[in-house]
């Protein structure tokens, strides 16, 4: 038995699925399926029923996932443990990061880190939920949270603003200084309610006046640009935009936190120890944009 066939099967039993197995994994579709299949064959055993909704552990597979789970986590915590002794100034960093970071700030950071560390590849990966660290699915993350697991260790850099945004088309249309629940609104989709703008939207903004529902920040900021209707965006991505102003200060009820996160295993990695000091220094440089007190020169 492979601890690499275990692999497989904890991807499909955590997503469900062989497409989703095969995003976590970075193959495809028919590899997860191979490797699936041969290892049942192999074993005289079935570990999913193939359902409609997806792929659901028998109670065979049930077992054998839970003894899975076991040696998963001695496997990772003797790989981090072995990581963190890692004294080279080379090798990868896979960083995850969300959308809206990635088009506004961090890309000339990113860069210089290069330049200055040229034995060290980043890895980059984008998305709107907190990658599992501790599996290893990311090992450094930068992105807005109130509050990060216990189980990570990082730099707080500051306060994420929030502010309410509009096109100047938007605004020369219709009152900005009319009360927000009665302005047309662009709303994030059932995919960011756990962001604090959809938090504050539920309460906010009646769903008559949500015209459009997206699944990315910088999709609102996109569909704003056009005159479409308001959108509440971090101020690092709205007040770096020249098609976009500001029509509300930055809103309290908004704030989150940046955050430059890893394992507290990795800390003592050298390529991880550097990204950490070397972005936290960099985000922490721009702050009063982050906290939505460098003020527009667009509106």
């Amino acid at each position: 038995m492979e601890w690499g066939d275990l692999q497989y099967i904890l991807a499909v039993a955590d997503t469900g699925s062989l497409a989703g197995a095969a995003a976590v994994l970075r193959v495809n579709r028919t590899t997860v399926l191979r490797r699936i299949r041969s290892f049942e064959q192999r074993n005289g055993i079935r570990l999913f029923d193939r359902l409609p909704s997806g792929y659901a552990l028998t109670p065979a597979g049930e077992r054998l996932l839970a003894a899975a789970r076991e040696l998963e986590h001695t496997i990772l915590t003797l790989e981090r443990k072995l990581a963190g002794v890692d004294q080279r100034a080379e090798g990868t960093v896979h960083l995850t990061t969300t959308d809206t970071l990635l088009a506004s700030i961090l890309p000339p950071y990113l860069r210089d880190f290069r330049e200055a560390h040229p034995g060290i590849l980043l890895d980059v990966s984008v998305s709107n939920t907190l990658a599992n660290l501790t599996r290893r699915e990311a090992e450094v993350a930068i992105r807005p949270v109130i509050a990060p697991p216990e189980s990570l260790v990082g730099r707080r850099i500051g306060s994420v603003a929030f502010a309410v945004y509009a096109s100047p088309r938007y605004a020369g249309a219709d009152d900005p200084s009319k009360p927000l629940h009665e302005h047309a609104w662009l709303a994030p989709s059932a995919a960011l309610a756990h962001t604090s703008v959809a938090r504050w939207m539920s309460d906010a903004i009646p769903q008559a006046r949500r015209v459009a529902h997206l699944d990315s920040l910088l999709g609102m900021k996109e569909l704003c640009a056009t005159g479409a209707g308001l959108a509440a965006l971090p101020c690092y991505l709205g007040d770096t935009d020249s098609r976009l102003v500001r029509v509300r200060p930055p809103m309290k009820e908004m704030t989150t936190a940046l955050w430059v996160l890893t394992h507290r295993d990795l800390t003592r990695t050298t390529r991880f120890r550097l990204f950490m000091q070397f972005m936290g220094a960099a985000l922490s440089r721009e702050r009063p944009l982050i906290e939505g007190r460098r003020v527009s020169s667009f509106g």
